[in-house]
């Protein structure tokens, strides 16, 4: 049995419509949101034993806000450039590498990619979780999964208990 988080980037700035998407950065909105959804986990016992994250600009701001509230517990990170923008089937190509002594495993990603991996792992889960990620997966929202694998080369669609999504609006 695997656990497996997916946290969506927080909210971008669109300020500058000129800069590359890869380059964008956090709204404030982003740089509050991101914070407490690391407090939640952290509260909540969620704390991964793995961070995989897209190198997108947006992704590692994320990233560094969640590592930073969490502090001397934070787990190592490792940025990844096939996490950008990846579809489902890459992210699930990229889980297969990981190690099989990691027991819970944090994506930080994007939509539509988050949002599909994380309607095609569900397989069970908690009614309400199961309705809320179907119709939609905000900027900094977390879906946990209790996967039922033994190692991470496994994962694959409907191989998931979705036991919890939240987003920053239901805290």
């Amino acid at each position: 049995m695997r656990t497996l988080s997916l946290l969506r980037h927080a909210k971008s700035s669109w300020d500058d419509p000129t800069e590359p998407d890869h380059s964008r950065t956090l709204n404030p909105r982003g740089k509050r949101d991101a914070p407490r959804m690391a407090r939640f986990m952290r509260n909540q016992g969620l704390l991964p034993d793995l961070v995989l994250c897209s190198d997108a600009v947006r992704t590692q701001e994320t990233l560094r806000l969640v590592m930073a509230e969490w502090g001397e517990d934070a787990p190592k990170a490792v940025l990844n450039a096939a996490l950008y923008h990846a579809e489902a089937p890459g992210i699930i190509k990229v889980l297969g590498k990981v190690d099989a002594t990691v027991q819970h495993c944090l994506v930080i990603g994007h939509n539509p990619g988050m949002h599909a991996l994380a309607l095609a792992l569900a397989d069970t889960g908690e009614p309400q979780a199961l309705s809320d990620v179907s119709a939609r997966f905000p900027t900094a929202a977390l879906a946990v999964f209790d996967l039922k694998i033994e190692s991470w080369s496994k994962v694959r669609p409907a191989t998931g208990r979705l036991r919890l999504f939240v987003t920053p609006k239901t805290l």
